[in-house]
């Protein structure tokens, strides 16, 4: 049995052997901040556009069912063309006022219908055939929902191989392997083309597509993380 003062020595040797061992686990690993791009085109195959009519007179009722001719032989004219989804937008009424400011000389009234679809021909067609009695204004293309999380899918993962290369060509350089810490995967898209097309007086329109050029739009997925540095 060993007596007390070498059980003591034996335990102090312990503790200062394993102290080294300790402080080096208790050490961070180091890291490093890493950031990496991937890319990919997704078509713009879906279009919307607004069509409206505007007007004005001295009498609200009048006004109002001259607006509501409108919109109604529009509806009509739009059920000819089903792969256009046509919904009625707002509709507002404002009084117009005279020269003092005080009273209302007028009324004015504009109510407006969404156009969405994704056969962008047909939209065109409408859209020229719109322009006969009604002024069409914000035709923007984009992708669709299911268009845009492809595209997005494909850049994601892009973006993650390109993370990992350079995370191996950092660690590599420092004789070290690597493990991934932390890792966020951003998405940025680039903005729809918009086409804007101006109100045109009935005789100087004819019932043509609407010239309309799709294109497509850019997706950027951005992966940002950290990794961390292992022997």
């Amino acid at each position: 049995m060993l007596a007390k003062p070498m059980l003591r020595s034996a335990v102090c040797a312990l503790v200062v052997a394993l102290a080294p061992a300790a402080a080096a686990l208790a050490e961070p690993a180091p890291t490093v901040d890493l950031s990496a791009e991937g890319h990919a085109r997704a078509p713009n195959d879906l279009a919307t556009a607004e069509a409206y009519v505007e007007y004005s007179g001295a009498e609200a009722a009048d006004v109002a069912a001259q607006v509501n001719r409108s919109i109604a032989a529009a509806l009509e004219t739009a059920q000819a063309h089903p792969a256009v989804r046509v919904k009625t937008g707002g509709t507002s009424t404002w009084p117009v006022y005279a020269n003092n400011a005080r009273t209302i000389s007028a009324w004015r009234m504009r109510s407006t219908l969404r156009l969405e679809s994704d056969d962008i021909a047909a939209l065109s067609t409408l859209a020229g055939v719109f322009q006969r009695t009604l002024a069409i204004a914000n035709l923007q293309l984009q992708p669709a929902p299911e268009t845009l999380a492809k595209a997005s899918d494909a850049a994601a993962v892009e973006a993650i191989a390109a993370f990992r290369q350079r995370a191996a060509l950092i660690a590599d350089a420092l004789g070290k392997g690597y493990r991934i810490k932390h890792l966020s995967i951003n998405t940025q898209g680039q903005p729809a083309p918009m086409y804007r097309a101006r109100a045109m007086a009935a005789e100087m329109v004819a019932a043509s597509p609407a010239p309309i050029e799709a294109g497509d739009a850019s997706v950027t997925v951005h992966a940002n993380g950290t990794i961390e540095l292992i022997d």
